[in-house]
């Protein structure tokens, strides 16, 4: 379900966008060389501090200075050679509806898209005349907001109490003179505060294939089980996925969509509605027995409304709506078709997005520097490397056997590590310190077919393991019972116990299979000098 009403049913972002307008934002996206700000209010009418002291009221007339407003838009937008613009970044108000005039049922925007509200989402293309609606609705405060542009070339932004900011690559100059003859006031400005700015540097991870394959992953590990989709701040769907309906939640995505991954709903409704808390904001998420998601925000007031609305559910889940008590496991921006994102907004990046963008930066075959953190009793090593935790495999910590890691490595070493391979589905690098080092292995071929004497290391059924270097952890061959000498053929290791030593011939050395082949029974029948 979408939230598109006034009702109590919000999404936790709309906590932090309670106005229905955009603020301004830090670090301008994109500066045009010509801005206007556009209002009814006579320049001679403000204080020594700039503040309006007229007559005029901060709200439209619905008349014909609200008329003359889009006169002056369409003059502009016109000296710039425009016929449609794109809506970018749109808004509905949440919480509570701060704006001077009463809400509109649709925020205003009835009629305007022949999709209905769906149609309103960032990248929409719309005519001028359906841009001017929208402006219309800006206007009066009805609710909806949104930037409308043409990029690189023009764009429009309405701010608070009448103030439209109109930018262009060119100077307009028959649109300023059309808006002075409208009775309206154009001032030529540096920038309009409403332009959308965003850091370069920010984290933004983009809903492609590498995205879905690990939904997929986490769907399938139990991990996750509700994908969050907001297409319009302040208008949230749900979404319950199985491995099933991934696929055609995906293909049902609104453009430029945010997406949030969280935990999967609970069929314990009982023990999901005997965690509602003492007091504060809560959002509940629940799933009817038709399979239709519902959701609401509500307060302590509203508790036992929410629990019955909940109590039928088939599977439900309490979310905080307080950003530092409650985080989706990861999240996305949808792309356009052609893979790239460009939509602006961005999603608060949790941890998992986080190494997401540091695994961007890593390439196998590369060399990192890293601490070891712990040992794990299974034989893992774990080492970190610039906050993030790789492993490392005992049989990739030596060319020679060892038991355990920590006969090479211990917590808190540093060590330098070649990538073996990086996972980012299941956020996973698996790192190598042997490749660093010499194969000892081909060093050996010069050994084949002489007889050496080596410490026996292990008693298999098979055979016996024999160390034929000499230095701890180094390389074993094996002598299979039937090389190995005397004694009864039935009981060929009789006598033979760990640590002694034992005259061996190295019969083969494969490098490729790891294996050293030896006989004790040649080696023992070979004449002595």
């Amino acid at each position: 379900m979408t939230k598109f009403s006034h009702s109590s049913v919000l999404s936790r972002m709309d906590i932090c966008w309670q106005g229905g307008m955009s603020a301004p934002d830090d670090g301008a996206v994109q500066q045009l060389p010509y801005v206007y700000r556009v209002t009814k209010y006579d320049p001679s009418d403000r204080d020594e501090h700039g503040h309006y002291i007229g007559s005029e009221d901060t709200v439209s007339d619905h008349g014909e200075v609200e008329a003359a407003y889009l006169q002056a838009v369409a003059a502009f937008a016109k000296d710039t050679g425009l016929g449609h613009l794109a809506v970018r970044e749109p808004q509905v108000p949440s919480l509570a509806h701060f704006g001077v005039e009463p809400p509109v049922d649709g925020f205003g925007l009835d009629g305007l898209f022949p999709t209905g509200p769906t149609g309103f989402h960032d990248g929409a293309q719309v005519s001028l005349d359906v841009a001017l609606e929208l402006l219309r609705a800006m206007l009066r405060d009805n609710g909806a907001w949104c930037r409308l542009e043409e990029e690189g070339m023009f764009a429009v932004h309405v701010g608070w109490d009448q103030c439209v900011y109109i930018s262009s690559v060119q100077p307009c100059e028959q649109a300023w003179a059309r808006t002075r003859a409208l009775g309206l006031f154009p001032e030529r400005l540096d920038s309009s505060p409403y332009e959308m700015e965003t850091d370069g540097d920010e984290i933004q991870r983009p809903g492609d294939d590498d995205f879905w394959a690990g939904l997929r992953w986490a769907v399938a590990a139990c991990r996750a089980g509700l994908l969050e989709e907001t297409a319009v701040e302040g208008a949230s769907t749900w979404h319950r996925l199985t491995l099933d309906s991934i696929d055609t939640v995906r293909a049902g995505l609104a453009p430029r969509a945010r997406l949030a991954v969280w935990p999967d709903l609970s069929s314990d409704i009982d023990a999901v509605l005997r965690a509602l808390p003492s007091e504060g904001l809560v959002e509940g998420v629940w799933q009817d027995s038709d399979g239709r998601m519902h959701n609401a925000i509500a307060d302590q007031d509203a508790f036992p409304e929410l629990a019955a609305r909940m109590s039928g559910a088939v599977a439900a889940a309490l979310l905080s709506v307080y950003a530092d008590e409650c985080a989706p496991l990861f999240t996305a921006v949808m792309p356009d078709s052609d893979g790239v994102v460009r939509a602006r907004w961005r999603t608060e990046p949790t941890p998992s997005d986080r190494n997401w963008a540091f695994l961007k930066t890593l390439r196998r075959g590369e060399i990192v520097t890293g601490t070891v953190t712990h040992i794990a009793s299974v034989g893992v090593t774990f080492v970190d490397i610039g906050g993030f935790e790789a492993i490392i495999n005992i049989p990739e910590l030596s060319w020679r056997h060892i038991e355990y890691p920590s006969d090479l490595v211990s917590v808190g070493q540093e060590v330098n590590a070649e990538i073996l391979d990086i996972d980012p589905v299941r956020e996973r690098v698996s790192l190598s310190l042997k490749a660093l080092q010499e194969d000892p292995m081909p060093l050996l071929i010069g050994q084949i077919g002489h007889t050496i004497t080596g410490r026996v290391t292990r008693l298999v059924p098979f055979g016996v393991f024999v160390r034929i270097e000499e230095m701890e952890n180094g390389l074993e061959g094996l002598v299979h019972n039937s090389e190995l000498a005397g004694g009864n053929p039935d009981t060929p290791q009789l006598g033979i116990q760990v640590g002694d030593t034992l005259l061996v011939k190295v019969l083969d050395i494969d490098i490729a299979r790891r294996r050293i082949t030896l006989s004790h029974s040649q080696a023992a029948s070979e004449p002595r000098p």
